[in-house]
C-alpha cells in the first residue's frame, strides 16, 4: 500500500525522468534487469535505463569502463538514486520490500552464495538497505553480506524506519557512514 502510494505521489516525477531519459539517449525508458529475490527465485526489476543499449548485464564495480556506458544522464540518476523509482512496482507485485538487502544480479554468483550461506535470502530484496546507506556498492562482498544478516536479525518496523530515514539524509546530501 505504501509503495502505491508512493509511486501515485511520484507519478509527475516518473514522467519527467522518462521524458529526460527518452530525450537523451535512444532505446527503452525502462531497463529490466533479471535479480535475485527472497529463496533465491529470479524476478525482472525495472529500473530507469542509465546505461547505453548493449551494455553488458554485469555489476558496475566489474566493468572495464563504466562511465563510458552511462547515458547522457545516466550519472545524474544514479547519483540521485532516481533511477531506482520504478522498483515501486516490484514491491506493489511482491518481489520486493521499501527496505532490505539489495537484490543481487542473476550473475553475482559470489554474492548470492555468501547470502544464502547465512540465511539473508529468506527475506525480499529491497529498494534500500542496511547495507546501502553503510557503504553501498563501495563495500566488499563480504561486509556487505555481513550487514545483509545483521539486517535479517534486526529487522522490525522501527529499524526499517530507521534505515529509510538515513536512506533520505543520504539523498539529500548527507555521505557519512551510519554503521
Amino acid at each position: 500500500m505504501a509503495a502505491g502510494l508512493a509511486a501515485i505521489l511520484l507519478l509527475p516525477l516518473f514522467v519527467l525522468v522518462g521524458v529526460a531519459v527518452r530525450l537523451t539517449s535512444p532505446g527503452p525508458v525502462l531497463y529490466w534487469s533479471d535479480r535475485v529475490g527472497r529463496g533465491s527465485v529470479l524476478f525482472s526489476m525495472p529500473k530507469f535505463r542509465t546505461m547505453n543499449v548493449g551494455t553488458p548485464a554485469v555489476a558496475t564495480h566489474l566493468m572495464r569502463d563504466a562511465k563510458s556506458a552511462l547515458t547522457p544522464i545516466g550519472a545524474l540518476l544514479r547519483r540521485t538514486s532516481l533511477d531506482e523509482l520504478p522498483q515501486l512496482w516490484s514491491v506493489m507485485k511482491g518481489d520486493m520490500s521499501i527496505v532490505g538487502p539489495r537484490p543481487a544480479l542473476f550473475n553475482q554468483d559470489d554474492l548470492i552464495a555468501l547470502r544464502r550461506e547465512v540465511g539473508v535470502d529468506i527475506v525480499r530484496p529491497g529498494i534500500t538497505g542496511w547495507a546501502q546507506i553503510n557503504g553501498r556498492d563501495e563495500l566488499p562482498i563480504p561486509d556487505k553480506v555481513a550487514l545483509d544478516a545483521e539486517y535479517v536479525k534486526r529487522q522490525s518496523f522501527l529499524f526499517d524506519l530507521h534505515i529509510i530515514l538515513k536512506t533520505a539524509a543520504k539523498l539529500l546530501g548527507d555521505k557519512t557512514v551510519t554503521h
